[in-house]
């Protein structure tokens, strides 16, 4: 597992080929595809995050895209839209915004190419 610690803070994009677990600020997309994202109560992070699994703790503004399962503890906040099959949202978490199931493959599909050829 990679760690971002919490006196680090990253501007630009993130990728990782593991599983990653983020403490610090990220001012960026994250792209972890097929791996999992912890974000902990200390991270804060202005940007999209592409995953198998994202956990929220800390601060998330963006879009949270995941294969499989997103899970918003009760120290997280959240604002944008998430698109996964699975969102768990445990009680005192905050979630502003949309939530779209339906749309993963598709989202995941146009997220590639913008990352590939440029918004």
């Amino acid at each position: 597992m990679s760690r971002i610690g919490p006196t680090v803070i990253v501007r630009g994009e993130v990728t990782s080929t593991d599983d990653i677990n983020i403490e610090g600020t990220i001012e960026g997309p994250i792209w972890c595809e097929g791996h999992a994202v912890t974000v902990a109560t200390s991270a804060r992070i202005e940007g999209d995050v592409v995953a198998r699994d994202i956990t929220v703790m800390g601060h998330i503004n963006g879009t949270l895209l995941s294969t499989e399962v997103v899970d918003i503890r009760a120290t997280a906040e959240v604002d944008g839209r998430i698109v996964s099959g699975k969102l768990i949202l445990h009680e005192g978490g905050l979630f502003h915004g949309t939530v779209e199931p339906q749309q993963v493959e598709a989202a995941l599909t146009v997220a590639r190419h913008r990352r590939t050829h440029g918004s």
